[in-house]
Formats: C-alpha cells, structure tokens, sequence
C-alpha cells in the first residue's frame, strides 16, 4: 500500500532559484573584491614617473622630488586629478598634464610660467604675471631677468594692464626709450614711467585714443631733443585730445606746438 505524498508548505522552487543567485552575486562580490585587492597590490604600482616639457626653472628630479609625497595609489587607484593637482602645486609649473601608460608607468607633461611683467602689490612683494595674463608667486631669487616692467592695476585688471603694456611698449620705443612702469587707477587713468626718469600721464580713454596721444607726443620728441637732452623731460600730461603740456628740469612746463597729427 502507498503512502500518500507529503505536502509541503511551500514552494521550494523559488527558494532554490533565490539560493542560486544569492550565490551569483557572492561570487561576483568575491571577484570584485579580489580585484580590488589585486589592484593595490605592489605589483601595479608605478615604476616610473617620466617628466616631460619644456623646463627652465625646474628639473626632471626636482619635479619629481616634491611631488611625488603628495602621490597615492598605482596604475589602476591613483587618482590622476589629484596627481595632476599635485604637480601643478611645484613652483613654476603652470600645468600639468598626467597619463598612465603600461605597464607602469606615469607620464607627466608640464609647461612652466613665462614672467613677462612684475604685478605691484601694496605692502608685500610684487606679483609675477606670466604671458596668459595670469599671476603667480615664486621666489623671486630663482628669477633669472629681474629687468622685467612693473605693472598696476586694481583688483582682476592683469589683463587689461598687460594688454596696454604690450601696444604701448611700442610707440615709446620710437623716443627711444623703454616703458619700465604702467599703472591703471581705480578711476580707469593711466600713467607710465620711462627708463628716462620722465613719467606720462595718459589719463583716460579707449585704448586706441589714448594710444593716438602718445603717439602725438612721440613725434614731437626729436624736435625737444634739438634743445634738450631727453633726460631733462620729467613728466608729460597728455590727458588733452588736441595738446600736451611738459615739465623740464630746470625749466618748469612747457606747451610745445604739435605739428601734424598722428596718422
């Protein structure tokens, strides 16, 4: 005689498919861990760190000396923002640019800070400002041209002073002499000193109006120089449209006659 079939009190079937993938995901989790694991072993981590670009400031080795403390990880963990983070923060590096190449290593590629002007600051040392406009620090020791012009301006105009500068630079040249010093004041006027000791006051305006008048006054120097040596010029108020006054030493001012006008 058989015996009847037990019942049982549930479904074992969804119970069984629910073990088999409780078990998938142990294995994935085991996996996942151990390539973790396996990524911050010392097997992947770096063993080189090549520094490229062109460097004048700063060496392969000294880069790598003071960055290389503020590194983490290896090929597969290090964290490359922060790496590039780290390289930007050594004096005289502007950017930095990092990659992983296999097997191990570590390619940075950094372009250096171009002083072309000092920035003035109000009781503390000038500023650098390099060729994109932007200001940076360094010790001003490892400067190798300290003949640099001296530029100042208020709060977030480094490029508008500099931008002067490079078209201004020019038009006093034709004295000859050389712009050593260019100011913008917070109410937007312009002064410039010479190497010649004689300082301009531009005053306000569009940069090519205010461009015009030293252009005016520049043309009229040989005609002073006839008299005076270009020394004896101490400053020039060029805030007019059609005129400029002069001041000479040993003289006092002056209203020299301007021929022609600027082309």
């Amino acid at each position: 005689m058989n015996s009847a079939p037990i019942a049982l009190p549930f479904d074992l079937r969804p119970t069984r498919a629910g073990l088999k993938w409780l078990l998938v995901l142990l294995a994935l989790g085991l996996f996942a861990f151990a390539l973790v694991r396996g990524a911050r072993l010392p097997w992947f981590d770096f063993k080189t760190i090549s520094v490229e670009g062109d460097l004048i400031h700063n060496t392969a080795a000294s880069v790598r000396r003071q960055a290389q403390p503020q590194l983490s990880g290896g090929y597969f963990t290090m964290n490359l923002q922060q790496a590039r983070a780290a390289f930007e923060t050594v004096p005289w590096v502007r950017r930095a640019q990092v990659k992983r190449v296999w097997p191990g290593r570590l390619v940075v590629t950094l372009e250096e800070h171009r002083p072309v002007a000092f920035w003035e600051r109000t009781g503390s040392d000038p500023q650098l400002v390099n060729d994109h406009a932007e200001l940076f620090e360094v010790n001003l020791g490892d400067l190798e041209d300290d003949d640099l012009p001296m530029l100042r301006g208020p709060k977030g105009s480094t490029e508008q002073v500099l931008s002067f500068w490079q078209a201004l630079s020019p038009v006093v040249a034709r004295m000859p002499a050389r712009l050593v010093k260019l100011s913008l004041s917070d109410r937007g006027s312009w002064r410039a000193e010479l190497d010649t000791g004689a300082t301009l006051e531009i005053g306000r305006g569009e940069p090519g109006e205010l461009l015009l008048r030293t252009e005016r006054f520049v043309r009229s120097v040989p005609q002073i120089m006839d008299k005076f040596d270009r020394h004896a010029i101490e400053y020039v108020d060029l805030r007019h449209s059609d005129s400029y006054a002069l001041r000479l030493a040993g003289v006092g001012f002056v209203r020299p006659t301007v021929r022609g006008k600027p082309e």
